[in-house]
C-alpha cells in the first residue's frame, strides 16, 4: 500500500465558498453571497509533517460514511481517543476501524457483517494516525445511479 503526503509548499488552490450552508432537511432559502474562498489544504491538513492520505478499501467502514476508494486523510500526531476512526498496523497491514478503548481495546467495524478485532489475538498491533477527514466521490459509490 502506498501512503502519499502532502505537498510541503503547495500552490495555493482557493474554491469559493457559500456563505449560507445546504439544507440536509428542508430546503432553505438559496443565496448567491460568497462566504470566501476555502483551500481544502488548510481546511483537512491541521499538521503538513504528520498528515498522509490512504485510499480505502473494503467495505468494513461503510457504518461511518468510508467506502471503497474513499481517500482518508490521517493524522499521525493526534492522540488516538476511544470512538475514534484510526488506521492500525495489525500483523503487518493497515486496517481502518473505529478504535475502543473501554471496556477492553478492540477495533471495531462500521458493518454488521463485520466481526470486531480483539487485538490480544494478533501478534502486533501499533495505531498509527487518526482518520481526521473522508474525500469520497458519490457517483463511484455502490447503488449509485445516475437519472
Amino acid at each position: 500500500m502506498k501512503l502519499l503526503t502532502p505537498d510541503p509548499s503547495p500552490a495555493e488552490v482557493t474554491i469559493p465558498l457559500f456563505l449560507h450552508r445546504a439544507s440536509c432537511g428542508f430546503p432553505s432559502p438559496a443565496s448567491d453571497y460568497l462566504e470566501g474562498k476555502l483551500d481544502l489544504n488548510t481546511h483537512c491538513v491541521a499538521h503538513p509533517a504528520a498528515t498522509f492520505y490512504l485510499r480505502a478499501e473494503g467495505e468494513s467502514m461503510t457504518g461511518v460514511g468510508i467506502f471503497p476508494g474513499d481517500l482518508l486523510v490521517v493524522d499521525k500526531s493526534l492522540t488516538p481517543r476511544h470512538g475514534d476512526v484510526v488506521i492500525a498496523l495489525l500483523d503487518g497491514g493497515f486496517t481502518v476501524k473505529t478504535l475502543q478503548l473501554k471496556p477492553r481495546l478492540r477495533l471495531l467495524p462500521a458493518n454488521p457483517a463485520f466481526a470486531p478485532i480483539d487485538p490480544c489475538m494478533s501478534l502486533s498491533l501499533e495505531l498509527f494516525g487518526v482518520v481526521t477527514h473522508v474525500i469520497g466521490n458519490l457517483r463511484q459509490r455502490d447503488g449509485y445511479s445516475a437519472r
